[in-house]
Formats: C-alpha cells, sequence, structure tokens
C-alpha cells in the first residue's frame, strides 16, 4: 500500500482461512438440509398448504403429466413454507397480485432461469414446481457459501486481522438467521451482493461495486441503504479534494460522480416500483385504483407493508406482541452493544463522521476508499507527503497507547497501529452508522422478530462478536450458545410452517 506502514489485503488474505471459511459454509449448510428434514420427518406441519399449486391466473399453462418420482417431488415441495411460496409462486405465474409486489424480482427471475436451463431435464421426473423449489434452495444454498468467502475478504481489509476476519466468517456461517439463508429467501442473494459489493470498493474496484449493490437492491428492498457507502466515500474524497488538495472542482467533480453512483444503486427498486405501477395503475379508470396509485408518490412497496402486514412506526408496540421482542432481544442486544463499543472507544469518529481519524486511517481510507487502482500517481504522492510530516508524532502515540495497554484483541500478531484497531477503526464507521439505522427500523418500524435476519447480513455484528470473543471468553460461549440454540428453534418451527422471526 501507498502508505507504508500496514500490510496490503492481498498480503493479508490467506488460503488457508479461506479454506477454512468454505469449509464452514458448506457444512453449515449440509447441517442445516440434515435439520430440516429430520424435523419434517419426526413432526406433523402445523399448516399443510404448502404442496397446493393451483392455476396461474395470466397465462395459465396446460396440465402437465404427472411426473415420474411424485414422492421426490413431493418431499422438496413440503419445504416451500411462508414467503418461499411466494417466491415460487411468483417465479411459475409471475406478479399475480398486488401483494406479491413485496418480494423483489431477483431471486424468482434465477429460479426461473434456472428452471428452465440447468434443471429442465427434472420436470418430468419431480414436476415443474419441484423444480422450481430445486432451483431456489440450489442459488440459495451456494449465494450463501460465496457470501462466507466475500465476507472474510472483506473483513481481512477492514480489521487488518486475518484471525479476526476468521473467527468472524465462521461465525457468520452459523448465525442465528440461517435457516433462512437455507431456504427460498431472499437473504443469501442480499448477503452476496451487499457484502460482496463492499468488498469490491474497498477493493477500489467502483464500477463492480455499484452493480453488486444495485443488485442487491433487487434482492431486498433494504439494499438501497447500501447506496451509504458511496455518501461516505464520496465524503471524505471531497473533503481531502478540498482541503487538502485545493481543488474546488476536483471536489465537486467527486460529489457529483458519488451521487451517481447512489441513483444507480437506488435505480432497481425504483424500476420494480415503476412496474408495479405499470401493472396495477395504469389504464384503470379512477374508481378501480387502489389507494397509492392517486398519492403524490406513489410507492406500491410502503403501501404493502402497511396494508397487508401492518408495518409501521410503533404500531407493532402492544402487549400481546412481548414474545415477539423477546425472540428478536439477543440480535437487538448485540446491535445496541456494538454500537455502543465502537462509540465509547472512538467519540470523536462517530461525532466527526470520520473526520478527526488519525493521518494513518486517513491516509489508509484514502487508498482503500479511492476510485483508482493503486498506482504511482500524484495523488499517491500527494498522500504520501501529507503522511509522512505526521508519522513520526503519530508513531509517538502509538508507542505510548501500547504501553498503556490498549490492544483490543489478545493474542493477535500485529504489524502496525491500524492492525490494533481492528473493530474501533475508522473503516468500520459506515457498517455502524448502517446497522444502527436498520436496526432502529427493525424495532420502532418493522415486525420485530424479523430483526434476527434482517440485521444477519450487517458484517460489524459479527466483528464486534469475533472481539467479544477472543477479550470476554464467557460472553464469547453464549453467543455461540444463541447462535446454535436459534439454527435448532429455526429449523424446527420453520420448517414445519409454525412461526419463527
Amino acid at each position: 500500500m501507498a502508505t507504508g506502514y500496514s500490510k496490503s489485503p492481498l498480503e493479508l488474505l490467506n488460503s488457508s482461512h479461506q479454506s477454512k471459511v468454505l469449509k464452514a459454509a458448506i457444512f453449515s449448510r449440509f447441517v442445516l438440509l440434515i435439520l430440516s428434514i429430520l424435523w419434517r420427518t419426526l413432526l406433523a406441519p402445523y399448516d399443510t398448504s404448502a404442496p397446493l399449486n393451483p392455476t396461474c391466473l395470466h397465462n395459465p399453462s396446460p396440465p402437465l403429466p404427472s411426473p415420474l418420482l411424485p414422492s421426490l417431488g413431493s418431499a422438496i415441495e413440503k419445504g416451500v413454507v411462508w414467503d418461499s411460496v411466494y417466491f415460487v409462486r411468483i417465479a411459475q405465474c409471475g406478479y399475480e397480485y398486488e401483494q406479491f409486489y413485496a418480494f423483489l424480482p431477483l431471486l424468482p427471475a434465477c429460479m426461473f432461469v434456472f428452471s428452465q436451463t440447468v434443471f429442465a431435464p427434472l420436470v418430468p421426473l419431480i414436476g415443474y414446481r419441484a423444480v422450481l423449489a430445486l432451483s431456489g434452495y440450489v442459488v440459495c444454498n451456494v449465494a450463501f457459501i460465496f457470501t462466507a468467502i466475500y465476507f472474510y475478504r472483506l473483513s481481512v481489509i477492514i480489521l487488518k486481522d486475518p484471525t479476526a476476519a476468521l473467527q468472524a466468517s465462521v461465525l457468520f456461517c452459523f448465525n442465528p438467521a440461517s435457516i433462512f439463508y437455507s431456504s427460498i429467501y431472499s437473504e443469501s442473494l442480499y448477503a452476496l451482493f451487499s457484502v460482496g459489493g463492499c468488498y469490491y470498493l474497498v477493493s477500489r474496484a467502483n464500477n463492480i461495486a455499484v452493480l453488486w449493490l444495485a443488485l442487491s437492491g433487487f434482492a431486498r428492498s433494504n439494499g438501497v441503504l447500501n447506496a451509504g457507502y458511496f455518501g461516505f466515500q464520496a465524503m471524505h474524497q471531497a473533503y481531502d479534494a478540498f482541503y487538502l488538495k485545493k481543488s474546488a472542482f476536483l471536489a465537486l467533480w467527486i460529489l457529483i460522480s458519488g451521487a451517481l453512483r447512489c441513483i444507480c444503486i437506488f435505480v432497481p427498486f425504483i424500476t420494480f416500483q415503476s412496474y408495479g405501477y405499470y401493472n396495477m395503475c395504469l389504464g384503470r379508470s379512477s374508481d378501480e385504483m387502489r389507494p397509492w396509485c392517486k398519492a403524490r408518490i406513489p410507492l406500491l412497496y410502503n403501501y404493502i407493508q402497511s396494508h397487508y402486514w401492518g408495518v409501521g412506526f410503533l404500531r407493532y408496540f402492544k402487549f400481546k406482541q412481548l414474545p415477539n421482542f423477546l425472540l428478536a432481544s439477543p440480535i437487538l442486544s448485540l446491535a445496541v452493544c456494538s454500537i455502543i463499543y465502537y462509540v465509547k472507544s472512538r467519540p470523536e469518529i462517530v461525532r466527526s463522521l470520520g473526520f478527526q481519524a488519525s493521518v494513518e486511517e486517513k491516509s489508509s481510507m484514502a487508498v482503500i476508499f479511492s476510485s483508482q487502482k493503486p498506482q504511482r500517481s500524484n495523488d499517491t504522492q500527494f498522500s504520501e507527503k501529507y503522511s509522512s510530516r505526521n508519522q513520526e508524532n503519530h508513531n509517538l502515540k502509538s508507542r505510548k497507547k501500547i504501553r498503556q495497554g490498549k490492544d483490543l484483541a489478545e493474542g493477535r500478531t500485529v504489524h502496525g497501529s491500524l492492525e490494533k484497531l481492528g473493530y474501533t477503526s475508522a473503516f468500520v464507521l459506515p457498517f455502524i452508522l448502517q446497522v444502527g439505522f436498520m436496526a432502529a427500523t427493525a424495532f420502532f418500524v418493522m415486525h420485530v422478530q424479523v430483526a434476527t435476519r434482517f440485521l444477519s447480513a450487517s458484517p460489524s455484528l459479527y466483528w464486534f462478536a469475533s472481539l467479544i470473543m477472543t477479550s470476554h471468553k464467557k460472553w464469547g460461549y453464549m453467543i455461540w450458545v444463541y447462535c446454535f440454540a436459534y439454527i435448532l428453534l429455526g429449523s424446527l418451527l420453520f420448517s414445519n410452517f409454525y412461526p419463527f422471526t
């Protein structure tokens, strides 16, 4: 790296650790598969409507001949529960009803493509709906495995500690919402494009990062929040351009580029809302139009969440929902503790949104969040010159902190002051801001029990948990107990159509 004091991301990546993460991801998926099959075999489902498959409302297809292996097809279709029913139905028949538009199209589109190509030969054997379900299972589980690899790579770059990155990544492989990453849900695709997009962002591949983060908005609505990463990047680059390089034109250009990238991330979600408006509102008389069609900003998604699912500010604050608040309390507590710890450790970073970071952190951030590949450019020379003036004073401060015993993770191999910061580095700030907003939304606005899977793709939670596991063995043990308990409970309840998050 241009700073000269810390190892580059490529140097920090450990092939042995990546192999361990890959094995953990694959093993965890097999564990979830075995548990789901076991619970379905031992217990009767609460809702037996999973195999129902009425004729498509639009463009009904002629009846297909009976499959050659109906029992196998039926076994696969039994796993189509809860939101999986919507995803399979959309892949099969499209967006038939208004409430279907609550489910974004990336997963159904992938299922449809695989059912028409890779798994098409299986249709005569198990039936078309079972093939769609099988396609969904394969897409979601493979996406999760790739997510784990990207998670490790992102963690190494941010934490600058391969051991902590490995621990956080393995924990992600066994996260408390694991059942949803192995089911036909959009969590896996969202996590893949969200975590992968962040990895490409900090790897200075901005164009790829824009594409991946935009695709996350095609998987889940909260993918639009990923635009904040480019907002953070543009804000800091513009500050450096204006105050350090004294170039107002460059600062303006950076802000315009950042705004365009943010817009690109919003485009998929806005496009889907426009598609819903076209299908549900255009060509209808005023009396036939749904209420949201007449709104000043006709946002279909918000209307569906409010009208069909009762989502809204404080609308879930009822005594009868207390068990759901308790169900969500572990993940919300972990999120709150991670934020409080970060704020207490680096109050100046939070207050200034990272502008009061140390010189070494600023220089490293300028490299990691830059839009250019590493090269010996004038900008890099400027960064090195700026850093060298303050390096001596900064090193004195770093040595003083070391003497005061402020290493955040015992037993780590440390290669400079940035490595010592780990979870409390300025690089983590945008992840902290995002998880804070999402936790508040889950608690005050959403069905609170959804918080477990809603927050499960937030990297900062696992980075903080990794820190806790290293420094407080007892709490680390409790975190593992929490994860395994929710894996068992989730696979038991969810697989048999009982409510769980």
